[in-house]
């Protein structure tokens, strides 16, 4: 039994079920060819997999009918049009700028297409590669697009047996980032005296990042699967699962108050460690629940932390019974956030029940749950081509980096031409894979890629010497390519290593194993070097630049969450669309932020700006996001009309002063001083936090919070302004950023 459950857990794992799909076709290739003596169509038909499993994308099985034509045909296009104009050199530059530029941007009309895009370019430099091989123009283009057809049948083969397989796996990886969120935000409700509380903010900020993009990845799963936005038939448990899980997600990012004031007020006590704890408890269950989803098997609810639950409960009324005047606000905190913490339970525990109808979330308004998924697919001609035309401008990432490859890879192809490098396109395919739209990336690559290409060259080297059977060598050919694509997402340096291996056991089949080991190592390091200096001088994207644009958007993201949230309090709690919709923005404008900053911090030292402030912005505006999001776990319907327009005045004050702290970070045309916000508000919100009216008074505490942090938030806006208004770097004029 407990081999079956290894086996099982195994096969669920979405490297391995990966790896299997590739040494089947590398298996189904290498085979065949090596019983028939077909040693020089092995070449052609394996690069023809590699494109073809680069390019693939998870739909559900029309979609991806669909997706394989499309990319057949431009697989054809782009194999056929080398073989048409390589004995004409200035065609082929002019053909292969244009072309490369075309088929980038045809990534601006979704995620699928800049896959078959990549794909497309790459069977392009693969028939370079192997041109020599025969004089038809039919023999390198059939043979790729074979090899890529053969691949798409085990891949549409897999698609039928396992169709909800992407599905299951997506929201393991949710349950996954959820548990790695509570237990780094166990961390906080440790009780040090003076606790600072950022480096714990920006820890929480990156999980959170992660958390984010897994329940994008998750959502694309399922939109894959639906009529416009429409889910139904076995997705339909999925969906609620989903939604369950940005439900968790919400309540765990909330903050109910400021921690380091909860440590200070009970650092004598034991009720924050069994906090941390419960925490810690519902943790494991999240990764009980991801085990359970990718593996297929059903979650059994333990308990756990029931027992948690109770000891907390029982400390929580030990500290009240006590009496103690200063303990009075602080308690009536962690009593907020015992019933956030008892919801979460509450959505484990539902996890296990095999009703997927019961998976519905809590609805106090008039209006009926909405359980549709917001659908940004370009479905229509007409709206894929509005999206390429939108993004023709300098102003655009995808335009720039369109505009860079095609140079980067036409200055390529004339280096080759002008030192007649016979092997020279490997400078073509190292530029197309280093050179990323920012620099941060394309130095992750460029490390990885030259590191891996110079280890891979010395174990190839090696093993070439040590096993020179053809057989032997086939097997060491599958075993790399398997590798390379296990390692591909995860550590590209010793992805690398493996397509070095794999390129040299291909060539060794034509006897010019030994003969590629240090053209590979130079067309690497010149490929590189081309991919460094476009992404560095060809309209180049320093982070920096941006930067004061994606803190406006953060802003502006949150303060439209908080305004979805407080229109709830007058109709009632209810996750349609649009409310999803600005919860699922800010978090990605949250995550945004630090991801830019961190991509900031990878560039030369002098295109970094104002890196202090930079941290301290993310800080705060994730903490407000963590305050928005605790307004968004405990909405309810206010009917007193008095307490609700308290509630609408405090809110306008905010929202005016985020559209102004926007707009300044935005235009950065002056100085906002923290004298120009109202001491009026202030003085009221505060009054209104002391309040008896428990129903209020959790609204009113976290407005308090989001309003005490908007001083500090000019003042950064303001330094940031001021440090960013200096020498640009590219030219000896002085204009703010």
């Amino acid at each position: 039994m407990n081999l079956m459950r290894q086996l099982r857990h195994y096969w669920s794992d979405k490297i391995v079920n990966y790896c299997v799909r590739i040494l089947i076709a590398l298996l189904g290739i290498v085979i065949p060819c090596w019983y028939y003596h077909y040693s020089t169509e092995i070449t052609p038909l394996i690069l023809g997999i590699i494109a073809a499993a680069l390019a693939e994308t998870d739909d559900n099985f029309m979609g991806r009918i669909r997706a394989l034509i499309l990319t057949f045909i431009c697989f054809a296009i782009a194999s056929f049009s080398i073989e048409i104009l390589f004995p004409y050199p200035p065609l082929f530059a002019i053909g292969l700028f244009i072309s490369s530029f075309g088929f980038i941007m045809l990534g601006a009309v979704g995620p699928r297409y800049a896959s078959i895009a990549f794909g497309s370019l790459l069977i392009a430099i693969y028939t370079m590669l192997g041109h020599h091989l025969d004089e038809s123009i039919w023999f390198q283009p059939t043979l790729l697009l074979i090899g890529a057809a053969w691949y798409s049948l085990i891949t549409m083969i897999w698609q039928i047996f396992w169709p909800m397989q992407p599905v299951q796996q997506g929201l393991a990886n949710v349950f996954e980032e959820l548990a790695d969120y509570l237990e780094g935000k166990s961390e906080l409700f440790h009780p040090i005296v003076g606790l600072t509380p950022q480096p714990y903010r920006l820890l929480e900020a990156k999980l959170n990042s992660s958390t984010v993009m897994a329940l994008n990845n998750a959502k694309s799963t399922l939109l894959n699967r639906s009529k416009r936005g429409h889910v139904d038939g076995p997705s339909d448990r999925y969906l609620q699962l989903y939604f369950l899980a940005q439900d968790i997600h919400e309540r765990i990012s909330s903050t109910h108050y400021r921690y380091q004031d909860l440590a200070e007020h009970f650092s004598r006590t034991d009720v924050l460690f069994r906090f941390k704890h419960l925490m810690l408890a519902q943790a494991k269950a999240c990764r009980a629940i991801s085990e359970a989803l990718e593996s297929g098997t059903q979650y059994q609810y333990d308990g756990d932390s029931i027992l948690a639950l109770d000891e907390l409960q029982s400390s929580m009324q030990y500290l009240k019974d006590q009496q103690k005047p200063e303990w009075k606000l602080p308690l009536a905190q962690l009593f907020y956030l015992f019933n956030n913490l008892v919801t979460v339970e509450k959505q484990l525990s539902n996890v296990s029940n095999p009703d997927a109808s019961k998976f519905t979330p809590e609805n106090t308004s008039d209006e009926v749950n909405d359980y549709s998924l917001h659908d940004t697919t370009a479905h229509t001609p007409k709206v894929m081509w509005q999206r390429i035309q939108n993004n023709l401008n300098k102003d655009s990432i995808l335009f720039r980096h369109a505009l860079r490859m095609s140079i980067v890879l036409t200055i390529g192809y004339g280096i080759i031409q002008a030192f007649d490098l016979e092997r020279g396109y490997w400078i073509m395919l190292t530029s197309l894979f280093v050179c990323q739209p920012n620099f941060s990336a394309t130095r992750h690559k460029l490390t990885g890629r030259v590191v891996g290409t110079i280890v891979g060259l010395l174990v190839g080297g090696a093993l070439l010497t040590l096993f020179p059977s053809q057989e032997s060598q086939l097997v060491f050919l599958v075993i790399s390519g398997t590798l390379f694509f296990a390692f591909r997402m995860h550590n590209y340096g010793s992805a690398t290593a493996f397509i070095t291996l794999l390129v040299l056991f291909c060539f060794n089949q034509l006897g010019e194993g030994y003969a590629v080991i240090l053209p590979r190592l130079a067309d690497t390091i010149i490929g590189c070097g081309l991919a460094v200096f476009a992404v560095r001088y060809i309209l180049p994207d320093w982070e920096a630049k941006k930067l004061h644009r994606v803190m406006s958007e953060a802003i502006q993201a949150n303060k439209n969450y908080l305004g979805q949230i407080i229109s709830q309090y007058r109709i009632g709690k209810r996750d349609d669309v649009n409310y999803r919709l600005a919860r699922r923005n800010a978090h990605n404008m949250d995550a945004t932020l630090s991801t830019t900053i961190s991509n900031m911090l990878a560039e030369p030292k002098k295109y970094k700006k104002a890196i202090d402030e930079s941290f301290r912005f993310l800080t705060l505006n994730h903490a407000m996001l963590s305050y928005i999001s605790a307004l968004g776990a405990h909405r309810k319907r206010i009917d007193d009309a008095e307490t609700h327009l308290l509630i609408l005045e405090a809110h306008k004050g905010i929202h005016e002063n985020l559209e102004r702290l926007e707009q300044q970070l935005l235009l950065q045309n002056g100085d906002i001083t923290p004298e120009s916000l109202s001491s009026d508000l202030d003085k009221r919100i505060g009054e209104w936090r002391e309040g008896d009216d428990e129903s209020v008074r959790l609204i009113l505490q976290q407005l308090y919070l989001i309003y005490r942090m908007l001083p500090e938030l000019y003042s950064l806006a303001n330094k940031f302004s001021v440090r960013t208004t200096i020498v640009n770097p590219d030219d000896n004029t002085k204009k703010p950023a």
